[in-house]
C-alpha cells in the first residue's frame, strides 16, 4: 500500500510540475513587451543581455548590490540546494557518471548549507519589520516546506538510515511503469510525500522565479529603444486598422 501511495503521489507530482511549468512558460512567452524597460545600466547589445541574464542566474548580481545578507542567504540556498540535487542522482541512474560520483561528499555539505541559507531567509521574514509586513502566509509555508524537506533528508544521512538499495530499485521502476517495493521506512515516506508537495504547489508559487528570470524585461532586454522600435501584437494589430 505504501509503495503504490507514493509512486501514485509522485506520478501526480510530476505531471502537475511538467504541466504547470509549460502552461506558466507558455503565457511568459505569449505576453507582450512592447516598451523597452532594461534596468539601468543596461547592456548595448543581445550578447550583453544575455551575459547580464546569466550572471543574474548564476551569481544574483542585482541582489549582491542590493542587499548583501539576502545575497549571502541566497547564494547559500541555492548552491546547496545544486549539489543536493546533484547527489540525489545517484538515485536515478544505475551507474552513476564520475561526475555524480565526485560530488558526493559535497552534497552532504550542500544539505547544511541549504538548510542554513532556508533558515536565514525564514528567519529575515520573521525577524525584519519590512520584510514581515510585505510577506505572505504562503512565503513562510513555502521555507517551512523547504526546512522539512531538508531535515527529513538529514535525518536520514546521519540518525536514521534507509534502504539505498530498495530505494534506488523503486525509482528506477517508476519510468518503466513498474511498480516495486518501498522500503518500509516512515521517513523516507515522509521525505518523498514532501518533496511531492514541493512539485506540485511550485507551478503556482513564488518559486517559479526558476523560469521566470528568463523573461524578465528589465533584465533579458538590450538598451536598443534607438534602434528597434518593440510593438505589441494588439498595437500592430491596431495600426493596421487605422492605416489601412
Amino acid at each position: 500500500m505504501l509503495s503504490v501511495a507514493i509512486a501514485s503521489l509522485l506520478a501526480v507530482a510530476t505531471l502537475v510540475l511538467v504541466t504547470g511549468l509549460g502552461w506558466r512558460i507558455a503565457r511568459y512567452t505569449a505576453t507582450p513587451v512592447p516598451l523597452a524597460i532594461p534596468t539601468m545600466p543596461a547592456p548595448l547589445t543581445r550578447a550583453g543581455a544575455a551575459a547580464r541574464v546569466g550572471r543574474e542566474v548564476v551569481l544574483f548580481e542585482s541582489l549582491f548590490g542590493a542587499d548583501k545578507l539576502l545575497w549571502l542567504a541566497a547564494m547559500l540556498f541555492h548552491v546547496g540546494l545544486l549539489l543536493v540535487l546533484l547527489r540525489h542522482l545517484r538515485y536515478v541512474f544505475p551507474t552513476p557518471p564520475l561526475l555524480i560520483v565526485f560530488v558526493q561528499p559535497f552534497g552532504k555539505l550542500g544539505a547544511l548549507a541549504m538548510m542554513a541559507g532556508a533558515l536565514l531567509l525564514l528567519a529575515r521574514r520573521l525577524v525584519l519589520p519590512p520584510v514581515r509586513f510585505i510577506s505572505r502566509p504562503s512565503d513562510v509555508a513555502m521555507l517551512l516546506l523547504l526546512l522539512a524537506i531538508g531535515a527529513t533528508g538529514l535525518a536520514m544521512t546521519y540518525f536514521v538510515h534507509t534502504d539505498i538499495i530498495g530505494l534506488k530499485q523503486f525509482l528506477a521502476g517508476l519510468p518503466l511503469l513498474e511498480l516495486r517495493p518501498l522500503p518500509d521506512d516512515p521517513m523516507l515516506a515522509l521525505h518523498l510525500g514532501l518533496a511531492a508537495a514541493l512539485l506540485i504547489v511550485l507551478p503556482f508559487s513564488k518559486l517559479l522565479h526558476i523560469p521566470g528570470v528568463f523573461f524578465s524585461p528589465t533584465r533579458n532586454q538590450a538598451d536598443d529603444s534607438r534602434d528597434r522600435r518593440r510593438v505589441a501584437p494588439w498595437a500592430r494589430k491596431l495600426d493596421e486598422a487605422r492605416h489601412g
